[in-house]
């Protein structure tokens, strides 16, 4: 789950990675795809999501897999959703919910995360390295986890067994909702804790920057964590969740895929979401 500069270059590490977790995929039920659901948007501009709804769903007419969507601008009241409660591998995007459970159990202790604990983290964030996000989920261990996903109402998130934190169940309306508690003041995550996970999500290295943050307007900053695992079964799970600030707006893009024949394919599929995603939005 540790991302290369390409598709190609990424492949050969993310599947000697997940031959381990292939052993215990038994345990995990495979999500099973929705029938061809329709992509509904809610604005409060009528006009806006009637245009987002099309764009969506043309960005969406050729491309294969199952792919879950879930957009909101705060600014506008705009959400936009498809497969919302289909679950899905979490691979790496789990990632920010490991840091987030982290900071919130440091905030219960009354402590600042010690100077290894930001090591671990900023190496498992900006640069999606594994073996820092394994220390981090054993040392929290599944009852702190459950009680951030508690604290934060992520009701349908079920983590992975053991030391599978890559197979945690993860689907779009939980990831809207973790984005939305990083983006906004609320009573789980400190400001402080708010802007750490933002200034992390703001660091991710070059060639990691794919899938959200694709086609948005250089005035638009960006926030961002991949995820992307390979099982013998629905091919490559390929995720992007994003947030995003400028242009008179303040939104959260969240794409999940998986059935996708390559990486680049699953890529190529989140960015085709999130360019008209970016361009409805900018031009509203």
């Amino acid at each position: 789950m540790t991302q290369g500069t390409s598709a190609r270059r990424a492949a050969p590490a993310v599947v000697a990675l997940t031959t381990g977790l292939l052993i215990s995929a038994a345990a995990v039920a495979t999500p099973a795809a929705a029938t061809a659901p329709a992509v509904s948007c809610t604005s409060a501009k009528p006009t806006l999501a009637a245009k987002l709804k099309k764009d969506i769903t043309a960005a969406l007419a050729t491309r294969k897999g199952t792919i879950a969507v879930g957009v909101y601008d705060r600014t506008t009241a705009t959400t936009c959703t498809l497969r919302a409660s289909t679950a899905y591998d979490s691979a790496s995007v789990v990632k920010v919910t490991v840091l987030a459970a982290l900071l919130y159990d440091a905030q219960a202790a009354h402590r600042a995360l010690t100077t290894r604990e930001k090591t671990l983290a900023t190496s498992m964030i900006t640069k999606s390295d594994n073996a820092s996000t394994s220390t981090l989920w054993k040392q929290l261990g599944p009852t702190k986890v459950k009680k951030f996903l508690t604290a934060a109402a992520m009701t349908q998130t079920r983590p992975g067994a053991g030391t599978y934190w890559g197979l945690t169940q993860i689907t779009v309306t939980d990831e809207q909702k973790l984005l939305r508690l990083v983006t906004a003041r609320n009573a789980v995550l400190t400001d402080a804790s708010r802007s750490y996970i933002s200034t992390l999500m703001g660091k991710v290295v070059a060639d990691q920057r794919w899938g959200t943050p694709y086609g948005r307007p250089a005035n638009v900053s960006w926030h961002v964590k991949n995820g992307w695992l390979q099982r013998a079964t629905q091919g490559w799970r390929v995720h992007s969740v994003g947030t995003f600030t400028g242009g008179g707006h303040d939104y959260t893009i969240t794409v999940l895929t998986h059935g996708n024949s390559t990486m680049s394919y699953g890529i190529t599929t989140i960015q085709g979401i999130a360019k008209v995603v970016h361009r409805d939005l900018a031009a509203s």
